[in-house]
């Protein structure tokens, strides 16, 4: 189970545009969001909303030894990560996706921003966007290992069961047994005769 999504400021999405913004009406196929992180996290899962964005690349910025002194580089997580099946028509446009730990290309460890780059190549569609954007983080070991109460109090394997006051299981077997018998010969001398209704 998952547990809460950590604190972050989510930047509004930047387009990048070649030529000049003013004059030139094509519409941007790339925008960066930026997630800075309030601490630095190991991230487990990314999840969001798509909204008709057709490729996502994921960047982190982390820190490689766990001091702050030492400058913090981008790695590349995720490149070209298809959320549409066609860029042209609708399919992926709007589902909830989810990336985990295990299909990034490297570990997303001490990590204190996330960069989206959205692309969208098709024309079809005036805007795109990635919402309601959560990261969370990779439990801890010891949180992982730890058992429910109701759970602890289960008896080990080895030892022995205290049986004080059960009947013995060979004549709970046997009885069982001769009951099946009797249904199985009750089942089979049924007549298909209906008994009428006594008054």
């Amino acid at each position: 189970m998952r547990g809460d999504p950590v604190d972050c400021i989510v930047k509004s999405p930047v387009a990048l545009q070649l030529g000049d913004v003013v004059s030139d009406s094509a519409r941007p196929g790339v925008y960066i969001t930026d997630i800075v992180l309030s601490t630095p996290v190991n991230i487990n899962e990314i999840s969001f909303k798509n909204y008709y964005t057709a490729y996502l690349t994921v960047r982190v910025l982390k820190n490689e030894e766990e001091n702050d002194e030492s400058p913090a580089t981008w790695f590349t997580c995720m490149k070209n990560y298809c959320l549409m099946s066609s860029p042209h028509t609708e399919g992926g446009s709007q589902e909830y996706f989810s990336i985990y730990r295990q299909q990034m290309l490297t570990e997303p460890d001490n990590v204190i921003t996330v960069r989206l780059i959205l692309r969208q190549p098709s024309s079809v569609w005036l805007n795109f966007n990635i919402q309601e954007v959560k990261i969370y983080t990779l439990a801890d070991e010891e949180s992982e290992r730890d058992v429910p109460s109701w759970l602890s109090t289960i008896t080990a394997a080895e030892e022995p069961l205290d049986l004080n006051g059960l009947p013995d299981p060979d004549t709970v077997s046997s009885s069982i047994q001769h009951m099946w018998a009797l249904t199985e010969i009750m089942q089979s001398s049924q007549t298909s005769t209906s008994i009428g209704r006594f008054d």
